[in-house]
């Protein structure tokens, strides 16, 4: 397994844009809402552990980027609240979906985390990777079968406010996977409904992810390819995740005539 050099050029990887399929994570991958998703969790929980902390217990704040890339990166949003707590020796009931946001449960707090989402891309807005963006096009230009794999609940909302509402011919985000049951990233299973909405067999299809959780979902799911992007996870975990590929952004992957 060899990375794309920096300087980049899609020499090294000529096959990695034939394959007959391709399900895109969004945050970190098609749009820059990743630092959203991040900002977010780190004012939900800075809140919450402050509110926890008593003099035999100070108060630890989120730390980024090693908490979110470690605990909730690419993963469905009650699944990182659980994960991190976990981390600090945090056990809360696990509530339910409809709990309210200053419910002290583990959908409450994922209901809470959703406000300073909404709130954080009301202050920063949502901007797109542009080499993304012109490589689904063209993929789908060229008869391609393109989707986008998301653990967001706000995917859907993301792409329509980035004008990207008809990028993808079919969508799984995190709504998707709680209403089907599907187990969240690092499992495959969201990736493979993606697949089947696309009649695509997963060994003719790659996954394009930017999160070490996401790219380990990749191989259990026998995709015949899996591209890792660098955001801020590390090459080296990427690849180590089972990235078969690792680029810091999309164009590397672009023929000089793109």
């Amino acid at each position: 397994m060899s990375d794309t050099a920096d300087t980049g050029g899609r020499q090294d990887h000529p096959d990695a844009l034939g394959l007959a399929a391709y399900l895109f994570d969004l945050d970190g991958v098609v749009t820059r809402t990743a630092s959203v998703h991040s900002e977010a969790w780190k004012r939900l929980f800075d809140a919450y552990l402050s509110e926890r902390a008593t003099d035999s217990a100070a108060f630890v704040p989120f730390r980024l980027p090693d908490d979110y890339v470690t605990f909730v990166d690419g993963k469905p949003r009650y699944d990182g609240v659980r994960s991190f707590l976990e981390s600090r020796g945090i056990s809360l009931p696990e509530g339910d979906s409809d709990d309210p946001p200053d419910a002290e449960t583990v959908r409450g707090l994922g209901n809470r985390k959703n406000i300073h989402f909404n709130a954080v891309m009301d202050e920063k807005g949502v901007e797109v990777f542009d080499a993304t963006v012109r490589i689904v096009r063209a993929l789908r230009a060229s008869g391609r079968r393109v989707g986008c794999v998301s653990s967001s609940k706000n995917c859907r909302p993301i792409l329509a406010r980035a004008g990207l509402e008809d990028l993808f011919e079919v969508i799984i985000d995190g709504n998707d996977i709680e209403a089907q049951g599907l187990a969240g990233k690092p499992r495959p299973d969201s990736f493979l409904a993606g697949a089947a909405l696309l009649a695509a067999d997963p060994a003719q299809t790659a996954v394009v992810e930017d999160a070490v959780a996401g790219v380990q979902a990749g191989k259990p799911g026998g995709f015949g390819l899996v591209i890792g992007i660098d955001r801020g996870a590390g090459r080296e975990a990427l690849a180590a995740a089972g990235a078969d590929i690792v680029v810091g952004d999309m164009s590397e992957l672009e023929s000089p005539q793109d």
